[in-house]
């Protein structure tokens, strides 16, 4: 069976290679590295598909060294083993560059085991991960290494891989292909920024489509039903998750509501209709609170109507709810108010709660002062009155500050009139 047609067309050079010119353009520093043939060990950091296999493959052809290849899902300590034992053989006379994909499966014994030989020089090591090498990666490992970030490609970087897949296709089998621009552009859209889907893409559409007077001609149809539906990486459990709830909060925070519209669309395009919601919600308590406190049912409808009736209808309650959002004013005084409370809690700083707010109505022979002595504010004045309720050791503090915002303003106005203070 032929491999795949990604490793069939894989370039051999670093100007064949798309994408990631901030990285391999002849100024940069990891290009001339590269030419010069001193390559340190070196990390690679960034999404599946964007090249990393590919640059590994080009540094060990230029520096003429055996190339090993090993995935952290499914390699042992022993596979280590086994590569060092070639060094000085006649399959590696002029060393080994070993290639460890998804290094972050690897655990801390697994990543403690590669430091004799990469301190030794015995073999030089490209890790790649997807995750955040600074969280994954064992530390003594990092600092034994330089890490290049590898960026998401977009549909522009995509395209000419798409074209030169097809040609080698056309080459390869003798055969004329015929498509309109669309088809590139439709495959170059729809692999997420993965060179590796794009060209799967390119071999599914060629297999599918009949030969007709020794000639195939791929159809938009054909492109759109077979490549990949999502345009863009995600993964639940992954970084690009976070980010993309982050920047959806951020967004509504900053009342940017193209943007928190793109980033619900992306996070309903993945399917992610809970991380929305709870988004939302949050949203609507943290950032907009008391400048429009009746927010926050009118959002929890939207999200109970968007729980009901499911995707892809979810995203009309949804969308109205974080176009209110994000039109709101924004107020975070009664955030920030818990969170002081809570911080005096946790570092202990509280007391016995005021004898006339505890629930008994007796004293013990010990109690200095008989009675609970609580006053009901409805029997006075306009429904208030002055008493302590915060424990002795807190008494004068102050955790809630008014914003600045019509309604808290109108709060405020209030209670400094019936409190006497203007």
């Amino acid at each position: 069976m032929n491999k795949p047609l990604a490793d069939r067309i894989r370039p051999t050079e670093l100007c064949d290679v798309v994408g990631q010119k901030h990285l391999l353009s002849p100024d940069k520093a990891l290009y001339n590295m590269i030419q010069n043939g001193d390559i340190p060990n070196l990390i690679f950091y960034g999404p599946s598909g964007v090249g990393k296999t590919t640059v590994a493959s080009i540094i060990a052809n230029k520096t003429k060294r055996a190339l090993r290849k090993l995935n952290g899902t499914s390699a042992s300590t022993q596979d280590i083993k086994d590569i060092v034992a070639e060094i000085g053989t006649f399959s590696a006379p002029n060393g080994i560059l070993l290639y460890l994909d998804e290094i972050q499966y690897f655990n801390k014994r697994q990543q403690q085991s590669l430091l004799e030989y990469i301190e030794n020089g015995k073999i030089t090591l490209i890790a790649s991960t997807t995750e955040n090498p600074y969280f994954y990666v064992y530390s003594a490992i990092l600092s034994r290494s330089t890490v290049f970030e590898f960026k998401a490609l977009d549909c522009n970087d995509v395209m000419p891989a798409v074209e030169r897949g097809f040609k080698f296709l056309e080459k390869e089998n003798d055969i004329k292909i015929t498509y309109p621009d669309e088809v590139v552009k439709k495959i170059a859209l729809g692999c997420g920024g993965d060179v590796r889907k794009a060209l799967n893409s390119v071999e599914n559409c060629y297999f599918a489509t009949p030969t007709i007077d020794g000639e195939k001609s791929i159809t938009i149809e054909t492109a759109e039903e077979l490549t990949q539906k999502s345009a863009m990486r995600y993964d639940k459990d992954g970084e690009e998750h976070y980010d993309i709830v982050s920047a959806f909060q951020k967004s509504m925070r900053g009342s940017d509501t193209n943007a928190a519209l793109h980033y619900l669309a992306r996070l309903l395009e993945a399917g992610d209709l809970p991380s929305a919601c709870r988004r939302l919600m949050v949203c609507a308590c943290e950032d907009v609170g008391l400048a429009y406190p009746q927010i926050i049912p009118i959002v929890k409808a939207a999200v109970d109507a968007a729980m009901m009736v499911g995707l892809p209808e979810a995203r009309i309650p949804l969308a109205d709810a974080v176009v209110l959002v994000a039109e709101s004013p924004k107020s975070n005084s009664a955030y920030e108010a818990i969170n002081t409370a809570m911080a005096d809690v946790k570092k202990g700083n509280f007391g016995p709660i005021p004898r006339h707010l505890q629930n008994k109505h007796f004293d013990g022979e010990d109690a200095e002062i008989k009675g609970q002595h609580y006053v009901y504010p409805h029997d006075c004045p306009n429904h208030w009155t002055q008493q302590q309720y915060l424990p002795d050791k807190l008494k004068n503090t102050k955790y809630y500050e008014y914003g600045t915002n019509k309604n808290e303003q109108a709060h405020k106005d209030y209670w400094s009139r019936i409190k006497g203070e203007k």
